[in-house]
């Protein structure tokens, strides 16, 4: 089988084809959605932050149960035995 070449060249998009609209500076080059991204920056800080310590409570409620139910196991080996 031969192989065709391509009779067209592909159109490799140019930072002056950008429409205007999506570019996120202005006149002055600050970015205006900065203080809303810098806001949820800090609110996704703290829902981590959140998260990790209830993370840490679930693990010392399991901690804690597990004890439990190996302490109920050891009265009832030591009830079978006697």
């Amino acid at each position: 089988m031969a192989m065709r070449a391509s009779g067209k060249a592909k159109k490799r998009p140019t930072k002056a084809s950008k429409p205007a609209a999506s570019r996120k500076t202005v006149a002055g080059g600050a970015k205006p959605a900065a203080a809303g991204e810098a806001a949820e920056l800090a609110s996704l800080r703290a829902e981590l932050e959140a998260a990790r310590r209830r993370i840490a409570e679930l693990e010392a409620q399991r901690a804690a149960l597990a004890d439990r139910i190996d302490w109920v196991i050891d009265s009832l080996h030591s009830l079978l035995d006697e």
